[in-house]
């Protein structure tokens, strides 16, 4: 094996590793070469310090990315994204990603933040055994609870309609500022949230290649934006499996608007666009202890249990 950092022209070796670890592990991510070089691309992805990659030959066959955060708190949460070829495990490969993330890590998060205390994420679906001793055995303790989440969009649809005063008005330039800023104070309270900053908010939504427009949409108070929901669709994820999924990315209400239906609303307008838009079902990512009720909302609203994860965190400084 020979490790080094990552290039910017690994984008097409790397994904055809997520591809090799996505048929064993079925975690439903779907990365096509252009979705890893975008992931690449990002300003926050320090390539030289911020990446490892183990490689047999011309294969890439395991690697790790370590991408500061783009606004930190009290501790500045960085989540490592990485993966070891099925063929390759049990050989100690995943440990020295991981020994390699927390020498890395304080490093990294200084160039950004100097001076905030850093941590470490990643994490572990709850039908992976070995990644949770993996994890255990680095000292990762278990510090929070997710849940992948999905539905047909064909069929029986839920109806809402918006509480008295408030539209739902389809996503535009315009009113892009004003979703972040929903965003932003919605997920205020939510566990390793941080707000995002303009530039991040356009490379890892409204901006990705990803992003459907016309699939996204703002809960309006008169010109006030007060709920988001914005959508993401994987072309890639559609050529492999033949399913055509529209992936919620955010789901946000502001804190004074909570409990009056406009969650509700924005999913109900959004699953009778995703059915008319061509779409078969639809998913999201929820933190299964989410203090703003959201996965009664998603119940509510006819989304199940598909998958479950555990995010395992360690302090490095």
């Amino acid at each position: 094996m020979e490790w080094g950092p990552l290039t910017r022209e690994d984008a097409r070796p790397l994904a055809e590793l997520w591809a090799a670890i996505e048929a064993e592990d079925m975690t439903g991510a779907v990365y096509s070469a252009d979705d890893v070089a975008e992931r690449l691309s990002s300003r926050l992805l320090d390539m030289a310090e911020g990446t490892l990659a183990a490689r047999d030959g011309d294969r890439i066959v395991a690697f790790g990315c370590l991408p500061a955060r783009q606004s930190a708190g009290d501790v500045h949460l960085m989540q490592l994204w990485g993966g070891v070829h099925p063929a390759c495990r049990r050989r100690g490969l995943g440990r020295r990603v991981i020994d390699w993330s927390l020498r890395a890590a304080p490093e990294v998060g200084a160039m950004v933040h100097p001076g905030v205390p850093v941590e470490i994420s990643f994490d572990v679906f709850d039908d992976r055994p070995g990644t949770r001793v993996l994890a255990e055995g680095a000292g990762f303790t278990a510090a929070r609870f997710f849940a992948r989440m999905e539905r047909s969009v064909t069929g029986d649809l839920p109806s809402a309609r918006p509480p008295e005063g408030v539209s739902i008005a389809a996503w535009s330039p315009e009113l892009d500022d004003g979703a972040r800023h929903v965003r932003n104070e919605a997920f205020r309270d939510h566990w390793g949230s941080v707000p995002h900053t303009p530039e991040s908010w356009r490379h890892n939504l409204t901006g990705s290649r990803n992003f459907v427009p016309e699939a996204t949409f703002v809960a309006m108070a008169g010109d006030q934006p007060v709920g988001v929901l914005v959508t993401h669709f994987f072309d890639h994820k559609f050529a492999l499996t033949g399913e055509r999924q529209a992936w919620i990315q955010i789901v946000g209400t502001l804190k004074e608007w909570r409990g009056k239906g406009v969650a509700s609303a924005l999913i109900a307008h959004a699953l009778s666009a995703f059915a008319a838009q061509g779409y078969t079902s639809t998913g999201l990512g929820v933190d299964a202890h989410n203090p703003t009720g959201a996965v009664r909302v998603y119940t509510g609203s006819g989304f199940a249990v598909t998958r479950r994860c555990t995010v395992y965190v360690r302090s490095v400084s």
